[in-house]
């Protein structure tokens, strides 16, 4: 059974943001960043097995888990990479190990190549987002129509309400339809900590809906690159066989990495950390 960490708070841009710490404060300090929908108990299994040998902390993005829901829907790239930076700077935390999933391997690469000197390795799981396909396709949206789209989602958030589930039960097979190779505990679990019952019994999960509009436009995609350039520590970068994720050395943005290696999982989807847990915690260690 696995014992659980204590939890923290910071402030980054007037949003209390939550952490929780694994304890071994005197160990080199490490980050597991979750991804979109996610939380940071999520990372619990992973925790564990290197709470030991290292100073573990798991923070709760902004509009996730325990953590603030931004006033304005802002959950952009920009706004998130800031929190990672301030997490990281007021805790004192660099020369920081980063190990990130999807839209925190994103924020964790660009963190990393604005501050290489503070990161020492980085592992991020189908972290470089879209691929050059994906974004050459909404980049061929007008500008106008693509503010015209994000002006519509965000009305239609804004009047949403998050869906509610009679029983966690309910919820618990609703975290199994959405990813069919996680085992049952590891699914009960992770909706045990995804999941807030609200006022009337019902429960819904943590995350602020709004999260699931997409910024009309992000920094431009060479700038993106030429973070990635300037990262100077080891990288992993991580990638499931059956995910929708594009693997970097066949669409070609390995390349620009100095020190990167690419793995792929067989029988994973984008939740690879999970589907394939003892191979990534396997692979992980001896990366790190």
């Amino acid at each position: 059974m696995i014992t659980g960490p204590t939890s923290h708070s910071y402030f980054s841009q007037r949003l209390r943001l939550h952490y929780v710490d694994w304890g071994n404060a005197d160990a080199p300090p490490l980050i597991l960043l979750h991804g979109g929908r996610d939380h940071c108990r999520s990372w619990d299994w992973v925790a564990d097995e290197l709470r030991h040998n290292w100073h573990v902390i798991a923070p709760d993005l902004r509009g996730h888990g325990d953590s603030s829901w931004s006033a304005d829907g802002d959950y952009t790239l920009r706004s998130c990479v800031y929190d990672l930076a301030q997490l990281i700077h007021q805790k004192n935390l660099s020369p920081v190990t980063i190990v990130a999933h999807s839209y925190g391997g994103n924020i964790s690469l660009r963190y990393s190549g604005i501050y290489p000197e503070n990161v020492r390795k980085v592992v991020a799981i189908e972290g470089l987002g879209p691929s050059p396909k994906m974004l050459q396709q909404r980049l061929s949206v007008p500008i106008g129509q693509r503010m015209r789209e994000w002006i519509d989602a965000k009305r239609a958030a804004a009047g949403r309400n998050p869906r509610k589930y009679a029983t966690l039960e309910e919820a618990y097979q609703r975290m199994k339809e959405e990813n069919g190779y996680l085992n049952d505990a590891q699914a009960r679990h992770l909706t045990i900590h995804g999941i807030s019952q609200n006022e009337d019994g019902t429960y819904s999960w943590k995350f602020d809906n709004h999260f699931r509009v997409m910024a009309p436009y992000d920094m431009a995609n060479e700038d993106v690159e030429a973070l990635w350039q300037e990262i100077t520590c080891p990288t992993l970068l991580l990638y499931g066989k059956n995910s929708w994720a594009s693997n970097p050395e066949k669409d070609g943005r390995i390349t620009h990495f100095r020190n990167a290696q690419v793995r792929v999982y067989d029988n994973a989807g984008h939740w690879l950390h999970h589907d394939q847990f003892d191979r990534f915690v396997a692979d992980l260690k001896a990366f790190l």
